[in-house]
C-alpha cells in the first residue's frame, strides 16, 4: 500500500498554490496548461475513457462504472434516498448498512436513473436564429420552443439509428453557447452495498465541510438493462494505492451550479434579498425537523434523509452569504465588468452590449418585487409535501400533454415524460406524520409572508388553520399509492377534472396563480436577464474567446489539481488522515460513533490506512460521487465534500484555501475486505 511520505509535507502546504481553477467541458480542457503544470497529456483517448466511465446520477450527483457488469461507485449520501426508501421500521439500512448477498437481492432504487454522456452537438446558431428580433418578453418562450424542437429531433434521429438516446438542452457561458448533450440512460438502478451511516458520515454535521475527516462516504449501485446487469466494458479501474502528495488528480463529474459570471447587480440581489429570505425559512424548518426527529425512533428514521439535506444546504448557504458580505467579492466582480466594458468600448459591432448590464439591473429590481410570492406559490415553498409534488405533476402533465410538444413547459416535453412517469410510479414510501409537519410549516410561512388577506391565501385556507389543513390534505389524499397516480396520469385532463382528491384539488386551485407568476418571471426577469447575458457572453468571447471556463450547470466537467494541503491560520493542514484517528475521536454516540462491526474487528485493521485526503481541485455541489482519477485515468479517490473555504467557490475560486475532500481507495478496500466481507464485490471490481 502506498504511503504518504512525511518529507513531502513542508513543500506541499507551504509552497504557493497553483491556481488550478475551473470546471471545464471535456471538449475544451486547458490542455496546454495541464501539460505545462503537471506533465499530463489529456489526449482524446484519455478524455473519451473517463467520459464513458463517468455517470450522472440524475437526482443530482455523480458516479463511475467500476466493473464490466454495471457496478457504480458513488457516495453514501448520494444513495441515501434509495437506502431510506428500502428501509423499514424493522430493517433500517442507514443504521445497519446493506450488502446484497446475491444479485437477486440487490434493492431497486425506484426513483433513480443514471445517464452516460455519449455525444454533444452545438446548436447555438439555431437558437440565435429562432430568437432573432424577438422582444425580451418573448425570448424565453421562443428559445424554449426551439430547444424543445431540437431535443425531439435529436431523439428521433437516435431512434432511427437504432440506438435510442436521451437528448438534453445545455446552456453554457450564460447563453453564449447552446448544446445538445446526448445520453445513454439506465432507468433500472439497484443498491448493492452501503456501509452504516455512522461510519459513512462519521462526524456528522459538526464535521461537515471540515478537515481532517474520516468518512467512508461511499456506496455501490448497479445499472441494469432489460432486467440484467448492464454491460459496461469501458469502466474505470481503481488504483487502490491512491495518489501521493503532489500527484496530479482530475475530478470528472457533474457540478451543479456556480455563479461566477453573475453581474454585480445579480450578486447584490443574492446578498440583500434571496439569501436572507432563504436562510430565515430553512433555519426554522431545520428546528422543526430536529424537534420532530427526537420524538421517537420512527420519526428519526423517516426524517433523517431530508434533515441531512437541509443541514447540508444551510451550511452551504451560510458560507455563501458570508462570501457575499465580503466587500472584495463585489469589488472583484465590478473590476471584471469594468475591464470587459473597456475592452468593447471601441468595437463598433459590440456597441449595443453596453446596455446589457443596465437591462439585467432593471430585471433585478423587478425580481425583488415578487420573489417572495413566486417562491411560495410557483416555487412550491408553501406546499412542502411529496404528495403535493405528485399532485402538481399530475395537474400540469395533464394540461401540458394536451399541447403541441414545442409549446409545453420544459419539464413536460416528450424528452422528459419518461422521467415524469418514473417518478409517479416509484413505490417510494410516504410518511403521513412527516408530510403533515412539512406541509403545515410551509402553509404557516406562506400566510405569514403573504398575509392572511392575500387572495390565494384566503382560497387555500378557508376556515382551516395550517395544522388542520395540512392534516386533512395528507390524511384524505390517495396519492401515496403509485397505482392511483398512474391512473390519473393515464386518464389525462378529464380524469384530473373529475378527481376529488384534496391534493389534486389544491394543486388545481393554485395552478393559475402559479402560472401567472411563472409567466411574469419569464417576461420581466428571465427574458431580459438572458438577453443581457447573451450580449455580455458575446463581448466576453470577443475579448477572451473560450480560454475561460463556463459556469457549472450540471453537465459533465473536468477539473485539474493535485493532492495538496493548505495553511489554516498559521497551521499547516496535512492533506490526508489515517484510520487510527477515527477510533481516537470516537465517543460511542452519534455523530462520533463507530459501528459495532468495526469495533469487533478493530485489531485486524491496518490503522495507518489513509482515510480521507485533500486536493486543490475546483468542485462544487453535484460533484459528490465524482471519480478522482490520475494521469492514467484510474480512480485514486472518491470526491465527497470540500473544506469550509470551498463553499465560496460558488462565486469565486481561492487557490490558496479551496480544497476538495475525497475518500481514499485504500479505506474502501480495507472496509470491504476486513469489515463487511464484500470479497465477491472486490473480485468483480478487480477483474479486468
Amino acid at each position: 500500500m502506498k504511503r504518504f511520505p512525511l518529507a513531502a509535507l513542508a513543500a506541499l502546504v507551504t509552497c504557493a498554490a497553483i491556481a488550478d481553477e475551473g470546471m471545464w467541458t471535456l471538449d475544451n480542457p486547458p490542455r496546454a496548461v495541464i501539460q505545462s503544470t503537471y506533465g499530463v497529456d489529456l489526449n482524446e483517448a484519455w478524455l473519451n475513457r473517463v467520459r464513458e466511465g463517468t455517470v450522472r446520477l440524475d437526482g443530482g450527483c455523480t458516479g463511475s462504472f467500476i466493473s464490466g457488469e454495471g457496478l457504480i461507485l458513488t457516495n453514501h449520501h448520494c444513495a441515501e434516498d434509495c437506502i431510506a426508501n428500502n428501509s423499514t421500521p424493522d430493517s433500517d439500512l442507514n443504521t445497519n448498512g446493506f450488502l446484497a448477498a446475491t444479485r437477486e437481492k440487490e434493492a431497486r432504487c425506484g426513483e433513480d436513473s443514471v445517464s452516460v454522456l455519449v455525444g454533444t452537438e452545438e446548436v447555438t446558431a439555431a437558437v440565435a436564429k429562432a430568437t432573432a428580433g424577438v422582444a425580451a418578453g418573448g425570448v424565453v418562450e421562443a428559445r424554449r420552443s426551439e430547444l424543445t424542437r431540437l431535443e425531439q429531433a435529436c431523439e428521433e434521429a437516435s431512434k432511427k439509428a437504432g440506438a435510442p438516446l436521451k437528448c438534453e438542452r445545455v446552456s453554457l457561458y450564460q447563453g453564449g453557447q447552446y448544446w445538445m448533450y446526448k445520453y445513454k440512460r439506465y432507468e433500472d438502478v439497484r443498491l448493492v452495498f452501503a456501509p452504516e451511516k455512522d461510519i459513512a458520515a462519521f462526524g456528522g454535521d459538526p464535521d461537515n465541510f471540515q478537515f481532517p475527516r474520516w468518512c467512508l462516504d461511499m456506496s455501490i449501485l448497479r445499472a441494469y438493462e432489460n432486467g440484467k446487469p448492464a454491460k459496461t466494458p469501458n469502466h474505470l479501474r481503481i488504483n487502490w494505492d491512491g495518489a501521493d502528495p503532489g500527484d496530479a488528480v482530475f475530478v470528472v463529474g457533474h457540478p451543479g451550479n456556480t455563479d461566477r459570471l453573475l453581474t454585480t447587480a445579480q450578486l447584490e440581489t443574492q446578498r440583500t434579498t434571496f439569501m436572507p429570505f432563504w436562510l430565515m425559512r430553512f433555519s426554522e424548518l431545520r428546528g422543526r425537523m430536529l424537534q420532530y426527529s427526537k420524538t421517537g425512533e420512527e420519526p428519526r428514521r423517516t426524517a433523517e434523509s431530508y434533515l441531512n439535506q437541509i443541514e447540508n444546504a444551510i451550511k452551504v448557504r451560510r458560507k455563501q452569504f458570508d462570501a457575499l458580505l465580503d466587500p472584495s467579492l463585489i469589488d472583484a466582480a465590478a473590476k471584471k465588468e469594468q475591464a470587459l466594458r473597456a475592452s468593447i468600448a471601441s468595437n463598433a459591432e459590440l456597441a449595443g452590449t453596453a446596455t446589457a448590464w443596465d437591462e439585467i439591473e432593471k430585471a433585478q429590481v423587478a425580481w425583488r418585487d415578487f420573489l417572495v410570492p413566486y417562491t411560495f406559490i410557483e416555487g412550491g415553498a408553501a406546499f412542502n409535501s411529496q404528495l403535493f409534488v405528485h399532485a402538481r405533476t399530475l395537474v400540469r402533465a395533464a394540461a401540458e400533454r394536451a399541447k403541441a410538444n414545442e409549446s409545453r413547459l420544459a419539464e413536460f416535453t416528450d424528452a422528459r415524460l419518461t422521467a415524469v412517469q418514473q417518478g409517479l410510479e416509484a413505490p417510494s414510501p410516504i410518511y403521513p406524520e412527516f408530510e403533515i409537519l412539512r406541509l403545515s410549516f410551509g402553509l404557516e410561512r406562506m400566510r405569514e409572508w403573504l398575509g392572511p388577506d392575500h387572495s390565494l391565501v384566503r382560497q387555500v385556507f378557508g376556515n382551516d388553520s395550517p395544522d388542520t389543513l395540512a392534516t386533512r390534505l395528507v390524511r384524505d389524499s390517495k396519492l401515496a399509492e403509485p397505482a392511483a397516480r398512474l391512473a390519473l396520469y393515464e386518464g389525462g385532463q378529464a380524469a384530473i377534472e373529475a378527481n376529488q382528491d384534496p391534493m389534486i384539488r389544491l394543486a388545481a386551485l393554485v395552478d393559475p396563480t402559479a402560472r401567472e407568476l411563472r409567466q411574469r418571471f419569464e417576461k420581466d426577469v428571465e427574458g431580459p436577464v438572458q438577453r443581457g447575458q447573451e450580449a455580455i457572453a458575446k463581448a466576453r468571447f470577443a475579448a477572451y474567446g473560450t480560454s475561460i471556463y463556463p459556469d457549472a450547470t450540471f453537465p459533465l466537467r473536468l477539473s485539474y489539481g493535485a493532492v495538496q494541503g493548505w495553511n489554516e491560520k498559521g497551521e499547516d493542514v496535512r492533506p490526508w488522515t489515517e484510520l487510527s484517528r477515527a477510533f481516537e475521536r470516537a465517543t460511542g454516540e452519534p455523530p462520533f460513533k463507530i459501528p459495532e462491526r468495526w469495533m469487533a474487528v478493530k485489531d485486524q485493521l491496518t490503522m495507518t490506512t489513509p482515510a480521507n485526503f485533500t486536493t486543490n481541485n475546483d468542485i462544487v455541489g453535484g460533484n459528490s460521487g465524482s471519480p478522482m482519477v490520475d494521469a492514467k485515468g484510474d480512480i485514486v479517490g472518491l470526491a465527497f465534500d470540500g473544506n469550509i473555504h470551498s463553499i465560496s467557490g460558488s462565486y469565486w475560486f481561492d487557490e490558496r484555501m479551496n480544497r476538495t475532500i475525497g475518500v481514499h481507495p485504500a479505506y474502501i478496500r480495507e472496509a470491504m475486505s476486513k469489515v463487511y466481507g464484500a470479497n465477491a464485490l472486490l473480485k468483480e471490481i478487480d477483474s479486468r
